[in-house]
């Protein structure tokens, strides 16, 4: 017995030490990520003003177009996995709006990496409004730093196709700790832009945060402004989203992780997948040109299921990986049963697909999952519209 209690206390103290040893290495990061543990913010909250409410037609029980059975067999699903919410939007009308306990219509869920498909579209809202000359400019263009080096000679596309040729770092033994840095900490630009070149730029795929965080660096420097503002004023509030929060890295710097953090309600996700199902429309206006929209969804050549900062559905592969580093990965049980999906992935299951064929979107927001099934949620109410 003592020795049992001598081993628990060694435990106890190795991991006071190891605590004391990360905090005084870095104590932004460390607090940050003790404090997202327990559910709070992981850096400085900034609003992101919304609209007055979009109308959301909801379909009576006479008027749905998808039968009980199948929406019963799909709530049950989002239930199994710790979902917040689960909407589905079919022929002009929810045919489904569902909150699981504790979470309602007001609730702003974390989603993760979602929020690249809404980078995707202000990128080309911010080229049509005249603050970025082209999709194929160089970011040397507008960052001073990378002016005179090859990496200036990296394009928006590229960048948005994630096919940028930049290194990034992952959670591992070599790079954790500049990883924790661009994911928790105060000092996001000079981690995302002291990246070096790994590869050509334009050969390979490499799904990561770094490439989509130059963006936004990009972007508010081409348009002066800062990005809730203009993400604000270009975007949501214009198709009749709630206010969202975006995270920015300190107080000092203000730099939004666009990567991910839009933390927004399920149902101003809906409106994001409408303006996706819409060609660029909402409420009567071209939001978004619709030749920008068409390029988003557009297969890139180093990613047939990739298009601008959005997944897509072109081929069927059973188990997607995002990158050669990371060992993350998402299932694909089977082919999606519509040719032409479009979604939005937030790590751990946070979802928005778009099936333009059968004017179906769906939302789901909730608590990550660690083994996603991507076919098997869009597949059963593709089959119950077809």
């Amino acid at each position: 017995m003592r020795i049992v209690k001598r081993l628990l206390v060694a435990v106890a103290a190795l991991l006071l030490l190891s605590f004391a040893a990360a905090y005084l290495a870095s104590p932004v990061v460390t607090t940050r990520a003790l404090a997202g543990l327990r559910g709070g913010p992981t850096g400085v909250l900034e609003t992101v003003k919304g609209g007055l409410p979009a109308e959301v037609p909801v379909a009576s029980a006479a008027e749905r177009a998808i039968d009980q059975a199948t929406l019963d067999e799909a709530v049950a699903w989002a239930s199994a996995n710790d979902s917040h919410s689960l909407l589905v939007w079919h022929n002009g009308a929810l045919q489904l709006e569902q909150y699981f306990p504790g979470y309602d219509r007001n609730t702003r869920s974390p989603t993760q990496s979602m929020h690249k498909s809404v980078l995707a579209l202000v990128i080309g809202v911010a080229i049509s409004d005249g603050f970025i000359a082209s999709v194929d400019d160089p970011a040397g263009r507008y960052l001073k730093e990378w002016a005179k080096d090859p990496r200036g000679a990296i394009t928006i596309r590229q960048l948005l196709q994630q096919a940028n040729g930049l290194d990034f770092p992952t959670l591992d033994l070599a790079s954790g700790g500049e990883f924790l840095s661009l994911m928790l900490g105060d000092r996001l630009a000079e981690v995302v832009l002291s990246q070096p070149l790994a590869t050509t730029p334009g050969t390979f795929f490499e799904y990561n945060n770094v490439g989509p965080e130059v963006l936004g660096i990009i972007l508010e420097r081409a348009t002066g402004r800062r990005y809730a503002d203009y993400l604000s004023e270009s975007l949501w509030s214009k198709i009749g989203a709630d206010d969202a929060q975006v995270t920015l890295d300190s107080e000092e710097n203000r730099l939004a992780r666009v990567f991910c953090c839009l933390d927004a309600t399920a149902r101003s996700w809906l409106q994001v997948g409408l303006l996706y199902l819409n060609g660029g429309m909402a409420n009567g206006e071209q939001i978004v040109p619709a030749s920008w929209m068409r390029e988003v969804t557009t297969p890139s050549p180093a990613n047939p299921n990739y298009g601008y900062l959005t997944w897509l559905g072109t081929e069927h592969v059973p188990i997607r990986s995002y990158n050669s580093k990371a060992g993350s990965t998402a299932s694909h049980s089977e082919p999606f049963a519509a040719p032409d999906v479009i979604y939005f992935d937030g790590f751990g299951g946070a979802r928005v697909y778009v099936i333009p064929s059968v004017s179906l979107v769906i939302v789901r927001t909730g608590a990550i999952v660690g083994k996603f099934d991507d076919a098997w949620l869009p597949n059963l109410l593709t089959r119950a519209v077809d």
